[in-house]
């Protein structure tokens, strides 16, 4: 067959197969042209999905008629200079509109602010008709029916009426967070799916993105603004505490333009690597302000993807932004934990954690904190016969352990109660009880605090850890005799090969033979631990994070945290050890001294509060 020229209507075709793949990119679209037109109120209009309809109205500078047949016409823009690497808008291809009409029957009317009536234009299946004199106000109304109507081996690809609306809403919200000076309403069948109103106040966009993303976010949320050589990133991540099972509540924008990269999802994966769990995803509204010259926007023409020039950049600017601010909240829970909470001890309710947010998990955080006022009679004089403890557990005092045995109805539940003591202004108040030789109950001036010791300790093991590996060799204590560990030969090669690494946190080994290592010292912060366990443990750990890490520059960063996890795991105060008051008091006062321990390192909460408000609401007295 020769070479020949394919017809417009074709080419049209061949177009909107990239820009236009379901009714929700039409949206966007056509909502991206609006912006760019000035527009301060956008309304949406949908039927059917989007399928049979779709109209978008809006009070921007409208389009002169003469220039009406060159917006329905292939690469014809008002958008782009001659520099195509200075594009300060949404749109700018000029392959929209015809690619909307080669697979549409598309009417344009519109009146700009210079002219004295509208007009309008129809493109049906291609064919043009127009532009004529139309009634219509200042702005553009674009129409969109029969979609896919001239292509329907397209619609057998279309999901259900449910899904196509629910994609389109989705656009709309990722859209609007970003403008929140604009109005949008969108409008599905008979129902009223968005209403945002316009905010031009300073606290405009943080109150948009509590519209579309949930009040919930905006109070478990932590502002950021960090900049790097002329790159700005700007507004909130959730704490560790309050995530997703997916990333879908991540919402990131470079210049103003939503947008869906993995550079930017990676580095927000890689900030909370150690803060959580390997199947839970933060939530967060960043926004990127560079000059349009370092990044590419034209990749694809759907506009969802960019590359940026210098992506190691970005991705530093993202990873340390981000770190930095987790750091700097200090010690905090989440809130999203209340109603789960509270439910659970409601007369009838399932069992807290039987019914958590999305993905089996239950809800963790602040429960929003409670008073221990109903506990006020349940101090008793402590038992001062000494206790042992185990020693290494960073700044624990060894001093004889304060206990109480309280018998209630059951013969084996018992408590450790704290002396009654003022309350002192830190976060997490003073330690009153122990309870199930696990869980410290601590009272602020109007709140209850649970802690769960194991990964509370957990994690403060683990922040030191990372800190001394970094700064110099953790200090190590010999044993007094090698213990040897036997192991399957590529264990015991692997670990031979990072016997450097694991000497930083003073774990001295090496080989002893084909399939097993001689361990001659372990590091002096986590005292007496089991090391056959530890050096088993560590070889699975750092076979997980070489493979993890393979191709990325952050290999070496990745498998000292790794191990430090694994050592701090192992090093922490165990469930079922009953503390004494001032070591109690102890590990709260280091909680709020260590940046993350609102979570342990495998992204388990450390901690959930109770207000006074929701322990007297329970009992009907407000």
């Amino acid at each position: 067959m020769q070479i020949r020229q394919l017809p417009e209507t074709m080419i049209n075709q061949i177009a909107a197969g990239e820009v236009i793949d379901r009714p929700a990119s039409v949206v966007k679209e056509l909502v991206e042209n609006a912006i760019d037109a000035g527009a301060t109120r956008i309304e949406i209009v949908t039927a059917a999905g989007g399928l049979s309809l779709i109209r978008v109205s809006d009070n921007g500078r409208g389009i002169v008629e003469a220039e009406l047949a060159l917006a329905v016409a292939r690469h014809c823009t008002s958008k782009l200079s001659d520099d195509i690497h200075d594009i300060r808008s949404l749109g700018f291809r000029g392959e929209a509109l015809p690619s909307i009409g080669s697979v549409s029957r598309l009417s344009i009317r519109s009146r700009a602010a210079s002219s004295g009536a509208a007009a309008e234009i129809r493109v049906d299946g291609g064919e043009i008709s127009g532009p004529k004199p139309a009634a219509g106000g200042i702005g553009t109304l674009v129409e969109v029916r029969d979609l896919f109507f001239a292509t329907p081996a397209r619609l057998k690809f279309m999901k259900g009426e449910r899904a196509e609306t629910s994609a389109i809403v989705d656009v709309v919200k990722r859209i609007a967070v970003a403008f929140p000076h604009i109005r949008f309403t969108l409008a599905c069948g008979d129902r009223t799916a968005l209403d945002l109103a316009a905010d031009t106040s300073d606290g405009g966009l943080l109150r948009r993105v509590g519209q579309v993303m949930g009040e919930d976010f905006v109070t478990n949320s932590i502002a950021l603004d960090a900049a790097r050589e002329g790159v700005r990133l700007s507004g909130h991540i959730s704490v560790p505490s309050h995530s997703r099972a997916n990333a879908m509540q991540q919402y990131a924008y470079v210049n103003g333009r939503p947008v869906r990269d993995r550079l930017i999802s990676g580095a927000i994966r890689g900030a909370y690597m150690d803060t959580l769990p390997g199947d839970r995803h933060a939530v967060a509204a960043l926004f990127l302000h560079l000059d349009p010259a370092l990044v590419d926007v034209n990749v694809h023409p759907a506009k969802a993807d960019v590359r940026f020039r210098d992506g190691g950049l970005v991705r530093g600017l993202f990873v340390g932004a981000i770190r930095e601010a987790l750091a700097g909240a200090g010690v905090r829970p989440a809130t999203s934990g209340a109603a789960a909470m509270i439910n659970a001890f409601r007369v009838g309710a399932p069992a807290y954690g039987h019914s958590g947010p999305a993905g089996g998990h239950r809800s963790y955080g602040t429960a929003q904190r409670a008073s221990t006022a109903a506990m006020a009679g349940f101090h008793a004089p402590l038992d001062r016969a000494p206790q042992p403890a185990p020693t290494g557990a960073p700044g624990f005092a060894e001093t004889p352990q304060g206990r109480l045995d309280v018998a209630l109805d059951s013969a084996d539940a018992r408590a450790s109660v704290a002396a009654e003591e003022p309350l002192p202004s830190q976060p997490l108040g003073a330690a009153r009880a122990q309870v199930h030789a696990n869980y410290i109950i601590a009272q602020t001036e109007d709140s209850l605090v649970i802690v769960d010791q194991h990964a509370a300790h957990e994690r403060l093991v683990y922040e030191a850890l990372k800190q001394a590996a970094r700064e110099r060799p953790v200090a190590a204590q010999m044993l007094l005799l090698p213990e040897i560990v036997d192991l399957p030969q590529e264990e015991a090669e692997r670990l031979a090969a990072h016997a450097e690494t694991l000497r930083r946190f003073g774990l001295g080994i090496e080989r002893f033979g084909p399939g097993a290592v001689a361990v001659r010292e372990t590091p002096a912060l986590l005292g007496e631990v089991d090391v056959g366990r530890l050096v088993r443990d560590l070889a699975d750990e750092i076979a997980e994070a070489d493979a993890g890490a393979a191709g990325t520059g952050d290999g070496l960063l990745r498998r000292l945290d790794q191990i430090a996890s694994t050592m701090a795991c192992h090093g922490s105060v165990r469930a079922g050890r009953k503390l004494k008051p001032d070591e109690m008091n102890a590990l709260l006062r280091q909680m709020e001294a260590t940046p993350g321990s609102g979570t342990c390192n495998h992204g388990r909460p450390t901690y959930i509060e109770l207000k006074l408000a929701d322990i007297e609401r329970l009992f009907g007295r407000r």
